[in-house]
């Protein structure tokens, strides 16, 4: 028999959120912001990229990784592993998750990455072309590795159970949660699972002039409009999300207040750029996870899309709903917060998974900032918030390299 991703069983549920976004660093801050369309894309302002031609990004302000991070970690950690650090402490405290009372090696980590360090990796080559080797820190051999923040997360913590990391596309953010309900059903307790990225430093945003998907928009109301005529790729944003998942039994033994249910997952690749037949790559993950959860297509009561803004893609996007819905693919809300603050490679699923399960606690459906004409034949939700019951969730993701995933949700109270 296949083995199911996400913890038949011994199943997986969330019971802590923890954000740090363009749109707000905390659940409360970031729901509000989503809940209301609020927008956040606005003129690049990192040092170093003024002359570059990305004009436009979602970038997180006013967060000060020294408040909440020690100074031991700063010092040999990138920017995108503060955003990771910061996020597990709000998750792990908004789950109450007793971890001081509790086996080390019953709590693992598993984080995703894209980019990985690439403003700490950055600082230490000017130094290296500047001053020579002797001014390279020794930190240069760890800060830019992609599972930088898991290995820093879970020494904070204690952490001692399954460790990974998912070096991937955007697509790996749903992966590594399905990666850490795999280790729920082998044995853990406990899992602090997501991932964040930091991609506006100049190196960084050197290697993304490549990415033709990217959109070179001047003007923040125009840089990010899927499902429109007017699409012409995604504005990059930073920040990511970290949840706390556990083995329900576990949870609930300990009282801990179950915010959504994982119950479905699954993942397909079609090849870089193939946008086209992403469409089918797509439709696969949506019946497998589907399969995964025991999930008819009827049941599916909002989507939270891919939205890459690239005309292809979003078309494909469009279709794979319908070849795998069937009709209630075109009747199904469907909507894409990340349009009013960037999308973050693997973190953009991750922030998803959070506003799904946010949507389903507040029974509505938040709409699609900046966008207002569709051309597409789908429910897109734009405008204001919808009020609705949702009850089940899918959370879609395509990568620029060609992973494509899917993941079914339920909420707390969702099960059949």
């Amino acid at each position: 028999m296949r083995e199911r991703a996400t913890g038949h069983g011994r199943g997986a549920v969330i019971t802590g959120l923890g954000i740090v976004a363009p749109n707000g660093v905390g659940t409360d801050a970031y729901w509000k912001a989503v809940r209301e369309g609020m927008t956040f894309l606005d003129e690049l302002s990192r040092e170093g990229c003024e002359h570059f031609p990305l004009r436009v990004a979602g970038q997180v302000r006013g967060f000060e990784p020294g408040a909440v991070i020690e100074e031991r970690y700063l010092v040999q950690t990138d920017r995108f592993s503060h955003f990771a650090m910061a996020a597990a402490d709000l998750a792990v405290e908004d789950a109450l998750l007793p971890a001081a009372e509790m086996s080390p090696f019953a709590v693992g980590v598993v984080t995703a990455a894209g980019s990985g360090g690439g403003e700490f990796g950055q600082r230490e080559l000017q130094q290296l072309w500047g001053k020579g080797p002797r001014y390279v820190g020794p930190y240069q051999s760890i800060a830019w590795f992609y599972a930088a923040s898991t290995g820093q997360i879970s020494i904070r913590g204690g952490f001692k159970g399954p460790c990974g990391v998912v070096a991937n596309d955007e697509a790996g953010g749903l992966d590594a949660i399905a990666h850490a309900c795999r280790s729920i059903r082998r044995g853990a307790d406990a899992m602090v699972v997501g991932a964040a990225e930091a991609p506006l430093a100049p190196y960084s945003i050197v290697c993304q002039l490549g990415y033709e998907e990217m959109s070179l928009a001047r003007e923040p109301g125009r840089a990010y409009l899927p499902f429109t005529e007017d699409a012409r790729g995604f504005a990059p944003g930073e920040g990511g999300a970290m949840l706390v998942v556990e083995e329900e039994g576990a949870a609930l033994r300990r009282g801990a207040r179950v915010r959504g249910r994982i119950i479905g997952h699954a993942a397909t690749f079609t090849g870089p750029s193939q946008w086209e037949r992403s469409r089918e790559g797509l439709a696969q993950a949506i019946r497998v996870a589907l399969a995964d959860a025991d999930c008819a297509p009827e049941e599916i009561d909002v989507v939270f899309a891919d939205a890459l803004g690239v005309p292809a893609a979003d078309r494909a996007e469009a279709l794979a709903l319908t070849d795998a819905l069937g009709t209630h693919g075109r009747r199904v809300p469907v909507t894409a917060p990340k349009t009013g603050f960037g999308r973050a490679y693997c973190a953009a699923p991750a922030l998803d998974v959070a506003a799904a399960v946010l949507a389903m606690e507040h029974r509505v459906v938040p709409p699609t900032p900046y966008v207002t004409d569709v051309c597409h034949d789908l429910d897109l939700v734009t405008g204001t918030s919808r009020s609705a019951e949702p009850r089940t969730a899918l959370v879609l993701s395509r990568g620029l390299m060609g992973c494509n995933a899917a993941l079914v949700l339920r909420g707390p109270e969702g099960d059949n």
